[in-house]
């Protein structure tokens, strides 16, 4: 994985374009830490996450207390010197956010509550070769700390957060541990990750797409809906004259179908008068292009219209709805797979990073 882990719509699109089969095959290494006061009954409050070019591929938290393979090629490839390694990364995790929110809680000058910290680290290969990398923290939803590692410093977000850049600028082994980490070994990971689930990441299933309209009251609903594509993200928008209307919009997310695939829908409200104003356009790694999809109340189903040569690039990344993602799979059980012999000598823990310093 790597040490430890910002965080809205750039996540998921940056997630997209690391699966996208273009130029030069991109693909994203991400870790998501998420340590919570009030998880709910039954649910765990730390959770630690890792996702290969937008697939959950390791799962902890701490309930079980230990790391394990969410997907077959990772239970069939890793040894257990390796789960090892990384459960004793995860343990020590989730005692460093236990501190974490005690600390942030005492900054914040907070006696209760529900509170939240959350980390996002990984690296990216992308399309022409070069490589990135990134570290960010965020305490109750907002910005927090984010490292910029070419200047080997922290920018704080909010004032709270300048004794943790101090503290962690003070001690400059910190930042440069996390620089060999983003640039070499999470890089070194990815690549060996892809290597082991190349069949099943570079499956790809187009999006079945459909636009439909309902009007009542004077208002016109407008749905778009995106159903049976592979991999999982997928940017799916309304826009308007051209323009994408993202705050009008609503989403169900992403969820799961039974044969593996995925499906989504985003809605919108417009004056009926303005329905031709409207389209729906639909991104995703299994389309050369995207594609925008306009209402035709005589038609059951949306005609594609081509947009023209626009080839899907990887765009910049903010993680809150990465955290949206992995949450709400938090409180499902593991799979049952067996860790199987050793085939990769994964007994290096850095896999995941082991440096995540206190707050």
């Amino acid at each position: 994985m790597g040490p430890c882990g910002a965080l809205g719509l750039g996540l998921l699109l940056l997630l997209l374009g690391a699966a996208c089969g273009a130029a030069g095959e991109p693909h994203s290494l991400r870790y998501f830490c998420t340590a919570m006061t009030d998880p709910g009954t039954g649910l765990p409050w730390f959770v630690y996450v890792g996702y290969v070019d937008g697939e959950i591929f390791v799962h902890y938290d701490s309930t079980a207390r230990r790391f394990v393979p969410r997907k077959e090629w990772m239970a069939a490839n890793m040894d257990q010197q390796y789960w090892d390694g990384q459960t004793e990364i995860g343990q020590s995790d989730e005692q460093i956010n236990r501190v974490d929110l005690n600390i942030l809680q005492e900054r914040f000058n907070q006696s209760g509550g529900s509170h939240t910290v959350q980390r996002m680290y990984g690296c990216d290969i992308l399309e022409d070769g070069t490589t990135r990398g990134y570290r960010q923290d965020a305490y109750d939803g907002r910005d927090f700390i984010a490292l910029d590692k070419d200047t080997k410093t922290f920018t704080a977000a909010v004032p709270e957060a300048v004794p943790t850049k101090r503290k962690w600028e003070d001690d400059g082994s910190v930042a440069e541990r996390w620089k060999h980490y983003l640039e070499e070994t999470c890089v070194e990971w990815l690549q060996r990750y892809v290597e082991h689930g190349k069949a099943e990441l570079g499956r790809r299933e187009r999006p079945e797409v459909r636009v439909r309209g309902k009007e009542a009251d004077g208002v016109l609903t407008l749905s778009c809906r995106a159903h049976g594509f592979y991999p999982r993200p997928i940017v799916v928008e309304w826009m308007k004259d051209g323009a994408v209307q993202h705050q009008d919009a609503h989403t169900g997310g992403v969820a799961p179908n039974s044969d593996g695939t995925y499906h989504t829908w985003v809605t919108i409200d417009a004056r009926p008068e303005d329905r031709d104003k409207y389209q729906c356009r639909v991104q995703h790694a299994s389309l050369q292009q995207p594609g925008l999809y306009s209402w035709e109340p005589s038609e059951s189903n949306l005609v594609p219209i081509v947009v023209g040569i626009v080839a899907i690039v990887a765009i910049a990344i903010v993680a809150g709805v990465g955290f949206a993602i992995y949450r709400s799979r938090a409180g499902k059980k593991e799979k049952g797979y067996s860790i199987a012999a050793v085939k990769d000598g994964g007994s290096n823990g850095s896999a995941t990073g082991s440096d995540c310093p206190v707050i």
